[in-house]
């Protein structure tokens, strides 16, 4: 069943921890025409900057991810090229494990037992070539064997919240305990254009040549004049069918496309235009502004400062249907037990977003300094004041109601 704007999902990434709350009932507007019809055994339209779904069907089901998992291969090579613990230049010897001819049948780079190839070759038959010798090669580089390489994938995958996800490989090929879901690649898609945005370059590189061979990269949208999509991969087996992560942006506003199962290559190239073409049609991101009356300092029991600086998650953006920015409405709330100790980017409060009365989403308000627990003697008074000041507090969050809020909304 298509879903518009549907249910709660928790998100977590390097930009923050929010709500994405969505109604069904938004769909109906008919200034919103429903979704188009997708022919996919699972999808998924998100925006990348608020991270909010803007529609999907059966997102959360688990689903073979074929060569999608190399964009989890990519993301922890990344992070560790960012980390400096491995370089671009670096050259690596290649394995009788990672020897093409251990792939027959499937995509490869060609690369051969004892050659001398470069982490940023390897890179590129990866993202470029879809080279699952490549995968093996870099995962034995950066973690000494593969499966330490598939720990580090997992351990990655639980860090950005992608808790339907479980790799057993680095390159796809099927295994009855690998699974994903639409949402979940959409959850990575987006922290890897984040947190790798210069590696994210890669994904739009047309043809890569290694050892005189010329490949294509196998996304057909970024042969497609009517998109801007610089991304991001492609998948086939016989259990997974054929999906496609694709993202795209016009203007500042980029898209992120996830469609599972599709019956050719045809197929999901269309259904991926369709999802978004739609999305840009009748969707945009937007920066509600807030007054210092609106956002105002977060108070802290027993801290030190007493009220610290908040902002909101994600820098504020939210995703809204075109030509409804006016009919907008917000209700602001904070954690009236906040205590210190309190960091820099804890979550403090929320503000909730409502589209003619129908909750749209909920972003976090997250503390902008840290507070340190007072001193006893600086402290004492608010012993005596707490107990007064729930009285007079009439938009209170209590983090400990949260998941039974969410529960209710599904």
């Amino acid at each position: 069943m298509i879903k518009t704007l549907f249910r709660p999902a928790l998100l977590c990434c390097t930009t923050g921890l929010y709500l994405a709350l969505v109604p069904p009932a938004l769909a109906e507007d008919p200034l919103i025409p429903s979704p188009p019809e997708i022919a996919a055994d699972a999808w998924v339209l998100m925006s990348y900057q608020s991270g909010q779904v803007i529609a999907g069907s059966n997102e959360h089901k688990a689903h073979a991810p074929a060569s999608l998992v190399k964009i989890m291969t990519s993301y922890v090579v990344g992070t560790e090229l960012k980390a400096g613990h491995i370089h671009d230049d670096d050259k690596v010897v290649i394995s009788e494990n990672a020897w093409s001819q251990k792939f027959p049948g499937s995509s490869v780079m060609f690369i051969k037992v004892g050659d001398e190839v470069s982490v940023d070759d390897l890179n590129h038959g990866v993202i470029v070539s879809s080279g699952n010798d490549a995968t093996v090669a870099l995962a034995e580089h950066v973690a000494g064997h593969t499966s330490a390489f598939i720990e580090m994938m997992n351990q990655q995958a639980e860090k950005l919240g992608m808790n339907n996800t479980y790799f057993t490989n680095p390159h796809g090929l099927d295994n009855d305990q690998q699974a994903t879901t639409a949402y979940d690649m959409a959850l990575l898609t987006r922290a890897f254009i984040h947190d790798l945005p210069e590696m994210y370059e890669m994904f739009k590189i047309k043809s890569f040549t290694f050892n005189n061979i010329k490949q294509g990269n196998r996304n057909p949208l970024l042969w497609d004049t009517s998109l801007n999509a610089d991304g991001v991969k492609t998948g086939y087996t016989k259990d997974a069918g054929y999906s496609l992560v694709s993202s795209a942006s016009q203007d500042d506003f980029r898209l992120i496309a996830v469609v599972l199962g599709t019956e050719n290559v045809n197929a999901r190239r269309n259904e991926s235009k369709k999802l978004l073409t739609w999305g840009f049609r009748f969707y945009q991101d937007v920066k509600p502004n807030f007054d210092s009356n609106t956002l105002k300092k977060a108070r802290v029991w027993y801290g030190s400062p007493s009220n610290v600086q908040v902002e909101v998650g994600d820098g504020g953006v939210i995703t809204v249907p075109r030509r409804q920015r006016k009919s907008l409405e917000h209700k602001v709330f904070y954690n009236a037990d906040l205590e210190a100790p309190v960091t820099k980017g804890q979550q403090v409060g929320k503000v909730e977003w409502y589209l003619d009365k129908h909750l749209l989403t909920v972003q976090p308000i997250l503390a902008a300094e840290t507070s340190e627990k007072a001193p006893w003697y600086k402290s004492m008074i608010d012993t005596v004041w707490r107990p007064i000041g729930r009285w007079f507090s009439d938009q209170d969050w209590d983090p400990r109601t949260e998941k039974a809020i969410t529960e209710t909304t599904q």
